[in-house]
């Protein structure tokens, strides 16, 4: 870029419950600075606390990228939260984010779209996102969108990480007590805290000693077993990926792309495990409803999905990239190989 700030560029912000990933990328794609940070989650930090934190990571981008204070914010930003669950908490980010020297245009979406685009070469198609919890978004050919509320159990969901989990230490106390069947889970589970018995672990956890977050890294101890051949772990993994073709086939029917062939991204924590007859049946389970869709998991960051939005949304400006497609590949790319410190 060069050192006066004037050539367009654009603002991509992936901002999870834990971590905050924010692009600077220029017209033509060139990666000009990336940097992480904590959450700017307003349900985590408070709505102020979280946009001045916001405010302070594009400056450090901003530096990174030789910007000073007087050079040009971002044409376009696409800030994809953690937290923008509603009109509400989009009006109200809205309104911090246009107080503060951001962007001169800025787009918020819930955090569940940006593989959407991260892990498709087209503007649209369809992400599961499965980590600490589950969601599922999508975008259509036209813009329109889909996803689900996310609000946990009482919005009807199961699945992710914690759930795995939960399951996984209920068929362990269940196969020790003798109230469900035989799993190597009623010793793996107790192992994993360094405990004895499953019940050990119910305990420890009733009486505060072992926290949610740290029952969720149980996730991975059930995967493994499901790899080892544990009927019961295979199981609730499989119930797992029932759940999430389910959830991927309703929002390509309310996006009307049964007889298209949308990309579905498969995104999250949850996928690190790698377990191949899982993603095979989540991908049966949503071809048998959409028989043309792609299944693939995510290889790149989501904060690619991100910046990409915003350059698809400066390409329909005069300051958009002529070339468009070899500006999308350029930004896959430089995103690609940057490693967040």
């Amino acid at each position: 870029m060069t050192a006066a700030g004037h050539d367009p560029f654009v603002l991509g912000v992936d901002g999870g419950n834990s971590k905050t990933d924010v692009a600077l990328l220029a017209a033509d794609g060139r990666l000009l600075a990336a940097v992480r940070g904590g959450t700017v989650s307003h349900q985590q930090v408070g709505l102020e606390t979280g946009a001045d934190r916001l405010v302070a990571l594009v400056g450090a981008a901003r530096a990174a990228a030789g910007l000073g204070p007087n050079d040009a914010v971002a044409s376009q930003a696409v800030y994809c939260l953690a937290g923008a669950d509603s009109p509400a908490d989009t009006d109200r980010l809205t309104a911090a984010f246009a107080a503060r020297p951001l962007a001169t245009r800025g787009h918020i979406l819930n955090d569940a779209f940006a593989p959407v685009r991260a892990g498709s070469d087209r503007d649209w198609g369809v992400a599961i996102i499965c980590g600490a919890g589950v969601n599922a978004a999508g975008i259509a050919p036209d813009g329109r969108t889909a996803r689900f509320a996310a609000l946990g159990p009482i919005s009807g969901d199961w699945g992710g990480g914690g759930d795995v989990a939960m399951a996984g230490l209920g068929a362990a106390v269940r196969a020790r007590d003798g109230r469900g069947p035989r799993t190597v889970l009623e010793h793996r589970v107790p192992a994993h805290f360094g405990l004895h018995r499953p019940l050990d672990v119910s305990n420890a956890i009733e009486h505060g000693r072992i926290t949610e977050a740290r029952l969720r890294h149980l996730s991975p101890v059930v995967f493994a077993a499901a790899a080892d051949g544990d009927a019961v772990a295979r199981g609730i993994v499989d119930r797992l990926a029932d759940e999430l073709a389910v959830m991927a086939s309703a929002i390509v029917r309310r996006l009307d792309l049964v007889r298209r062939d949308p990309d579905v991204v498969l995104a999250g924590g949850v996928f690190a495990a790698e377990d191949a007859a899982f993603e095979a049946r989540i991908a049966a389970g949503i071809n048998a409803v959409v028989p043309r869709a792609r299944v693939a998991r995510l290889t790149g960051l989501p904060v690619t999905g991100a910046a990409l939005l915003a350059l698809d949304r400066l390409a329909s400006t005069p300051d958009g990239a002529g070339d468009r497609a070899g500006a999308t590949a350029r930004a896959r790319a430089e995103l690609g190989a940057w490693r967040p410190g």
